[in-house]
């Protein structure tokens, strides 16, 4: 059954609109991607449209159009979430997805305000001390985005006993991004990786531009980069632990996720930690041996389900 039928999705320019989502899911979001197709279809398009929107902050935050303010666009995604809010529909697709998701799962609107505000750090923050700094800029960035997937997976517990499983499920792929977009995000001006903590190896942004600059290892900056994948690695553990408070239709598409992600700490740790000039990537076949049995499974599963309705 398609996705969109299968979620009672029916209005044409409502069904467009969540199509063009997982356009851009597929495209940009391979990974995730990948995990969703082992949700049951009826879900699947709500998973889209939460990732839409976080992409098109993301787009316009990082990639802006030449000659375009970020800021004044970042501006413009917050009108038209508030519309959300407010009771309107925007012609935005993904923004009109977003709508009938939100209205479907009851999402609440500070999650949002959250991400929004994380979004225009940004645009004004350059680096963090400490990693307290950094949580307030990985809550709205990342684990905002768990805990509104929360109500989508569903749990077979009251959802406040779910929340830190998705939380740290947030936090965990965020801090993943930090350490394999190290290199991009400081052409960008940019650095996720805590000051202080850098400074107790001796690494500094200086010593990472200019390592990045000459695609030369430092071991410094291997020591540093080794301890941070570790604490990426126990946050992983905490998300872990908040499967099993999932709807059991979910848990695949999670555990399936939290591998994948995963596997690309192991990427970096197999490339010596070297990631300033090197993007770790996870490659196809790996991916395809941690989801196509359960994709398989699934598929076998549900063709039986429907075979006795």
């Amino acid at each position: 059954m398609n996705e969109l039928d299968a979620a009672g999705i029916t209005e044409p320019a409502l069904r467009a609109a969540y199509t063009e989502c997982r356009r851009i899911n597929a495209h940009y979001g391979r990974t995730f991607f990948l995990a969703t197709r082992l949700l049951p279809s009826r879900t699947r398009p709500f998973a889209h449209a939460l990732y839409g929107l976080a992409r098109m902050a993301d787009e316009v935050v990082d990639n802006p159009a030449p000659g375009t303010d970020p800021a004044v666009a970042l501006d413009d995604v917050a009108v038209m979430v508030g519309q959300v809010f407010d009771g309107g529909t925007p012609a935005d697709p993904v923004l009109a997805a977003l709508a009938d998701t939100v209205r479907r799962h009851d999402l609440d609107r500070d999650l949002f305000d959250a991400f929004l505000r994380s979004m225009a750090m940004d645009l004004k923050i350059t680096e963090y001390a400490t990693y307290a700094d950094l949580k307030e800029y990985i809550h709205g960035s990342a684990e905002v985005i768990g805990l509104q997937m929360l109500p989508v997976f569903g749990t077979v517990v009251p959802v406040e006993e779910a929340v830190p499983g998705a939380a740290a499920l947030g936090e965990a792929f965020q801090l993943t991004n930090f350490l394999r977009d190290v290199g991009e995000d400081l052409d960008r001006g940019r650095l996720y990786l805590p000051t202080e903590e850098l400074a107790a190896f001796g690494v500094d942004r200086e010593l990472l531009e200019w390592s990045r600059a000459r695609g030369l290892p430092d071991r410094r900056v291997r020591r540093a980069l080794a301890v941070a994948v570790a604490r990426n690695r126990a946050v992983y553990r905490r998300a872990e632990a908040g499967i099993p408070l999932l709807r059991e239709e979910s848990r695949d598409c999670v555990r399936t996720a939290l591998a994948l992600y995963e596997g690309i700490l192991d990427e970096i740790a197999a490339l010596g930690y070297d990631v300033l000039d090197t993007r770790a990537v996870v490659p196809r076949r790996r991916r395809l041996a941690v989801a196509l049995p359960r994709l398989l499974a699934s598929v076998w599963s549900n063709s039986r389900l429907r075979v006795r309705s």
